[in-house]
């Protein structure tokens, strides 16, 4: 097969076969074909789409790439979550340990940050000395002993995938459903779950802007999901202002703490409870109860030590990645905040170093927004409306002019 007849072929909206989906996957993943071809290629797709036939595919291509997980006969139901991405979303931190503690097994296989959209991965490594890449067998090893881990895609699991994403986040491609969908499912599949849930954003800070287009996305990864054999539901979640009160790798880690130990944001905890409750077989009653008593908190204890993490840091990451700079954001009158658009909060965290513009750039944990004001709250003017917390004066005030465009006070 010749790849520029490919990139050509789905660049005039042609359907391509089984096979030739195959030929571009096994050839980008033994790196015959290459990261510019590929590009050309994910961008046909996002402006042409590809039909529900081509996304099974593309899914199935990228999961055979590498190795499935492989469970003991009679182990608990394999259970997991997946959201398509938001600004301060921070729900699987809670909601992993949490549905262990309902003799689940959450074997969650995570990502990092993709455009403005933070990673899960990229808030666990906030941790010091928490340990992503353990490998198959100690992964087995932990779901036995405590129930849960949470780590990124091992060298056998959906390479195709992993190289993929990487190539998403810095080609503009990362919003193409046809792509979201075979990345989300290859993964969650590759997983060998019984239950799924799809968290799938809409509005400004997601990567669905409606929820029509929500909707859609849903129902094609659902579709996909059932076609082969696992049991998903989904849940759709607005995303007009961010989640909780905080966005940036430790300082969502440290609100996630407070979550675990009965406190936190409401919208937080009810959005962890409402998607708990579509894969566990406990009642909502019994898993607030397990966010409210430690139980949950005692879980992700055993987690991060179980993978090498320092979890007598996890009440002072706030100390431990602290910004140098923490400047209040204030009210420049008195009334409601009407806007706090997520989109612009998420590119602000962006450009303060807490997501990557390039593949190769690194993460800066400590930066990011604190006290974020809710749409609805009241402020008197001086008050302030957030904190930006950066790593120098430069960036602090280089981010004030997208802060005035994000924030409405009526």
């Amino acid at each position: 097969m010749h790849v520029p007849t490919l990139i050509e072929k789905k660049r005039e909206g042609q359907e391509l076969t089984k096979e030739e989906i195959e030929f571009l996957i096994e050839g980008f993943t033994s790196g015959e074909i290459a990261d510019y071809q590929m590009s050309a290629w994910a961008m046909a797709v996002f402006f042409k789409g590809m039909t529900a036939v081509e996304t099974q595919h593309l899914t199935t291509a990228m999961m055979e790439s590498g190795n499935m997980l492989e469970y003991p006969e009679g182990s608990p139901p394999k259970v997991d979550k997946h959201s398509t991405g938001g600004i301060g979303d921070k729900t699987s931190l809670v909601l992993a340990p949490l549905l262990a503690c309902d003799e689940n097994w959450v074997p969650m296989i995570s990502g990092r940050g993709l455009g403005i959209t933070g990673g899960t991965l990229d808030k666990l490594e906030s941790i010091p000395g928490f340990n992503i890449h353990i490998d198959e067998r100690r992964a087995l090893a932990q779901l036995k002993s405590i129930g849960v881990f949470m780590i990124g895609q091992t060298a056998d699991i959906c390479p195709a995938d992993k190289k993929l994403y990487a190539l998403r986040d810095v080609t503009g491609t990362v919003p193409s459903q046809a792509l979201i969908v075979a990345s989300i499912m290859s993964k969650k599949l590759a997983e060998n779950l019984d239950r799924l849930v799809l968290d799938v954003k809409f509005g400004s800070g997601a990567f669905m802007k409606t929820r029509k287009e929500a909707q859609q996305l849903a129902a094609a990864m659902t579709e996909v999901g059932n076609l082969m054999g696992v049991k998903v539901t989904h849940l759709l979640s607005p995303m007009d202002e961010p989640l909780g009160r905080t966005v940036g790798n430790a300082l969502e880690v440290a609100e996630c703490v407070e979550v675990l130990q009965g406190g936190g944001p409401p919208d937080v905890v009810k959005l962890v409870l409402d998607l708990a409750e579509q894969v566990s077989t406990a009642k909502r009653a019994q898993l607030a109860t397990w966010l409210e008593d430690g139980t949950a908190w005692r879980k992700f204890i055993s987690m991060v030590y179980a993978q090498d993490g320092d979890a007598s840091s996890l009440e002072k990451l706030g100390e431990l990645h602290r910004a140098p700079v923490i400047q209040p954001f204030l009210a420049k009158s008195a009334g409601k905040v009407t806007k706090m658009d997520a989109e612009t909060i998420g590119r602000v965290s962006l450009l303060l170093g807490g997501g990557r513009q390039t593949a190769d750039d690194a993460i800066d944990f400590a930066v990011g927004l604190s006290g974020i004001r809710k749409i609805g709250e009241r402020v008197e003017k001086g008050q302030s409306l957030l904190f930006v917390n950066a790593r120098n004066d430069q960036t602090s005030q280089a981010v004030v002019p997208l802060l005035e465009k994000a924030i409405e006070i009526a």
